[in-house]
């Protein structure tokens, strides 16, 4: 969906919603108070429009232990987290740390060939992460921390039946 309305904001909260930014809660909620205001501020122009992004294409299924298979869409450079947020989709306990390294809830199992396919290689952080994570495999990735691409397209990925929350370990 192409947003082309536009709406009055403050200067802060255009630049946030042109951006895109990931906000963690507690940082949203400090800010939302200056955020949300409709007030333009006196040096913001009186409207913001929505920046100029393509829809979701990639096409993404996560398929879960007990057999379900849950569809989301991705855009390119999004990661496995930005789908299941990003699409509302139904993963338990999926990205507790929301992308920061500090757990191993979004952890991914790839088949061999889209492994292998797989441009960015995980890095010690990742690894460190993942021998924590329940059900590990070799071809196990953190799903904050790989990259979707167009050639990913109807990729299928496998989400463990559980989750090892490694911020509690």
């Amino acid at each position: 969906m192409n947003l082309t309305a536009s709406y009055p904001m403050s200067s802060l909260s255009c630049q946030l919603w042109k951006s895109n930014y990931r906000i963690s809660i507690p940082l949203l909620k400090q800010i939302w108070p200056l955020v949300s205001s409709n007030k333009p501020t006196s040096s913001s122009s009186q409207s913001c429009s929505a920046p100029d992004r393509p829809a979701p294409s990639i096409k993404v299924t996560f398929l879960k232990s007990n057999g379900e298979r849950i569809v989301g869409y991705a855009r390119e450079k999004e990661n496995f987290l930005d789908v299941v947020v990003n699409n509302n989709l139904d993963i338990d306990g999926f990205g507790a740390c929301e992308g920061t390294l500090a757990c191993s809830t979004c952890h991914l199992v790839f088949t061999k060939n889209d492994f292998d396919r797989l441009d960015d290689k995980a890095t010690d952080e990742e690894l460190d992460m993942l021998d924590l994570a329940y059900g590990l495999t070799d071809t196990s990735r953190l799903g904050c921390q790989v990259s979707i691409s167009k050639e990913f397209d109807g990729i299928e990925v496998y989400v463990p039946e559980t989750v090892n929350d490694a911020r509690a370990n």
